[in-house]
């Protein structure tokens, strides 16, 4: 027995080195350098502070302005990608001739990363080549071209559409694959009961596939809270900062100031709001079988 657990341990000691030097290591060291003075270009003067570093956080109006854009970023995109991508499930669920071909031209958006997207998009609402513009102008909509990333009412609206856009795709696979396995017993059961189309909707197929839409809600809340590579892609956090998140905030620090203390006290202020909306959301919800897909 002695040998076997040695055999294991042994086998996992690579795995655990790997988790120890790139995850646990910069995690803690983040951590610790959100109490210090820490700063790349003043190396010689790196101290501990205490809490100063959130102190100024919370003092600063970019910091306040990019937690109201986080909020509405995380709950704009997250509720309109999942409305559009269970309507796609529901589509692509049924069959018909080019589904494949469809169910390609769906995906296709999350096989590309967030600042690619953010390349692409930005092209798209460039002010005197973008083709949304070039739309808008030949159905009537509009009678000039909206600089839709250089002006601050436009811009935050423009990254949601952009990551909206980018996020469907996820939804719409993770929902399909849950109502492929909905038995079709179900269903018959229902249509014997008398349910027309909305009532089994409600009654079967909501009911069977909620494990999956918390898991994914859960996540993909998660994923969007914290990646700003679309975000910067499209606009960098400008206008004058009217985009910025709280992610993107911290990237700037670093990369315009060097400012590893500033950056990582935002980092375990974004770490402590995603553990208490964890905590909340399963609370609300209440299900036992959130990993279940």
């Amino acid at each position: 027995m002695t040998k076997q657990r040695t055999f294991i341990l042994f086998s996992l000691l690579p795995a655990l080195l790997l988790l120890a030097v790139f995850t646990f290591y910069p995690f803690f060291r983040g951590v610790v350098m959100a109490f210090q003075n820490y700063v790349l270009f003043d190396l010689t003067n790196v101290r501990f502070i205490g809490f100063q570093n959130f102190e100024n956080a919370f003092n600063d109006p970019k910091f306040l302005y990019a937690l109201r854009n986080s909020a509405i970023w995380v709950a704009s995109s997250l509720s309109l990608q999942f409305l559009i991508g269970l309507s796609l499930a529901l589509v692509l669920r049924r069959g018909f001739r080019g589904r494949g071909v469809y169910q390609g031209f769906v995906f296709y958006s999350w096989a590309l990363s967030g600042f690619l997207i953010g390349l692409i998009w930005k092209w798209m609402f460039n002010s005197q080549m973008g083709v949304v513009n070039d739309l808008l102008m030949r159905a009537g909509l509009i009678e000039q071209r909206i600089g839709f990333l250089s002006d601050p009412n436009w811009a935050m609206v423009s990254v949601i559409v952009a990551n909206v856009w980018y996020g469907i795709a996820f939804f719409a696979i993770m929902l399909l694959a849950a109502l492929q396995s909905v038995p079709a017993e179900l269903y018959e059961a229902a249509g014997m009961d008398g349910a027309g189309a909305i009532r089994k909707f409600f009654s079967v197929t909501l009911p069977y596939i909620v494990p999956t839409i918390i898991a994914t809600t859960l996540l993909r809340a998660i994923w969007i809270f914290n990646d700003p590579s679309l975000i910067y892609g499209l606009t960098n956090g400008g206008p004058a900062g009217s985009t910025h998140i709280l992610s993107s905030l911290m990237m700037e620090k670093i990369l315009s100031g060097g400012d590893y203390g500033s950056a990582s006290a935002i980092g375990v202020i974004m770490l402590a709001m995603l553990m208490l909306y964890t905590i909340f959301y399963l609370f609300v919800t209440k299900s036992e079988k959130v990993g279940d897909f």
